[in-house]
């Protein structure tokens, strides 16, 4: 008998968070989630490594065979992966575990979509902490693409007053990640919290900007972090802001507003009134026009000493060998993350600096999730490229008198 299981079970769905807009489950469906949990996690540690070992040990060898050289860039790593079996058996399998999820989730969200929608308008009838605009337009980086598998992705409404989207998004975040980001998927929102009382312990920002906030999965654990601070999330998606909005205030968050807006178009607030402005893994969900545009204008939001910071997986830099950023550019070309491999290639601090930012006020930090689950994923040493808790933030100090 081995000393160990060959992997740690990780958490079930039932140790989610459940809050007032929670969808509820019968027993089959919260077996199917944890038999999916458990298929993340065993593809990620058991199945997943291979990639590396048939790249070095047949891939590699049989590229330099025929070119006389290793392969120079993430291109031809993947043009010589997709030609190896064990790789297109991952992927398949990583693919097919995403659609399954998808397929999951929407199954659940809309057998009680009617009452997860009037549950969801009570709470925010009665809290009105969200503002919704109907003539927002959806721009076209999102309106043509279903974002990782999602049939009709996390904007479209079924019915009035939708929370589908939102409500699924919730339930799968913590299937994909196998729990690794806690029980409310708030992991890296703590990170930033838990960075910035140690990095910087005098910095207590009196109103934030979220951009892009989804269902608030990152920023719910800064907002607990900071409590006298006053939050402002935007996202395009009104069925992800009715849910977020509901989300937040059954957990008791007050210090949070929700606004249906576009961080390409941040005029109708006042310019300098924001101490930080930040998104949390949301630029690459950017097209490239889009991008430098909400930067220039979340930087005309800041107000002079403030924060920005952009939780993000690291940039490819030519210190990043190719096989890595190959592996970390696979929901580019396999998960419906169209952007994802372009706004990996920006030399970001050369963005942030030409937006205005000063360069010795510009940085790179790493943060990992501060999660109460202790599971495998948190214990294991190797980077797992993407798959592990832990992220780069990449920010900037606007010129100013504090910080």
């Amino acid at each position: 008998m081995p000393d160990k299981p060959l992997i740690d079970a990780p958490p079930a769905i039932t140790e989610a968070t459940r809050h007032g807009v929670y969808p509820e489950m019968s027993h089959d469906e919260r077996a199917r989630l944890n038999f999916l949990t458990s298929a993340y996690r065993v593809l990620s540690q058991r199945v997943a490594p291979g990639n590396q070992l048939s790249f070095e040990q047949t891939v590699e060898p049989a590229f330099v065979k025929e070119h006389g050289c290793p392969p120079q860039n993430r291109h031809e790593v993947r043009k010589a992966m997709n030609e190896n079996s064990f790789h297109a058996l991952w992927g398949s399998m990583r693919r097919s575990l995403m659609e399954i999820r998808q397929m999951t989730g929407q199954e659940i969200v809309l057998r009680q979509l009617g009452d997860l929608s009037r549950r969801a308008a009570t709470i925010n009838d009665t809290h009105k902490n969200l503002t919704l605009n109907p003539d927002i337009k959806t721009p076209r980086y999102v309106s043509e693409v279903d974002h990782h598998c999602m049939p009709g992705s996390y904007h479209r409404d079924l019915i009035d007053r939708d929370v589908s989207p939102g409500a699924n998004y919730d339930m799968g975040l913590f299937v994909t990640t196998s729990g690794t980001i806690g029980p409310l998927n708030d992991g890296g929102g703590r990170a930033i919290g838990s960075w910035l009382e140690i990095t910087h312990p005098g910095f207590q920002p009196k109103r934030v900007l979220d951009i892009g906030v989804a269902v608030g999965h990152s920023l719910f654990g800064f907002a607990k972090k900071f409590p006298d601070t006053q939050f402002t999330a935007i996202d395009v998606s009104a069925p992800m802001l009715r849910y977020a909005a509901a989300r937040a205030s059954s957990l008791g968050l007050e210090n949070i507003e929700f606004i249906q807006a576009t961080g390409e178009d941040l005029s109708q607030f006042d310019s300098s009134s924001f101490d930080m402005v930040m998104t949390s893994i949301f630029l690459h969900e950017l097209s490239g026009s889009a991008l430098p545009k909400l930067i220039g204008q979340a930087y005309t939001a800041l107000k002079p000493g403030g924060l920005m910071l952009h939780l993000e997986q690291p940039q490819y830099t030519d210190d990043m060998p190719p096989y890595e950023q190959f592996i970390r550019d696979w929901d580019a070309y396999n998960n419906n993350e169209p952007f994802w491999s372009a706004m990996h290639a920006i030399d970001l601090k050369a963005l942030l600096s030409d937006i205005g930012f000063p360069e010795d006020q510009i940085f790179q930090a790493a943060l990992k999730a501060q999660s109460t689950q202790q599971n495998a994923a948190q214990k294991q040493d190797h980077e797992e490229h993407g798959r592990s808790p832990a992220w780069n933030a990449y920010g900037a100090w606007k010129n100013g008198d504090t910080k």
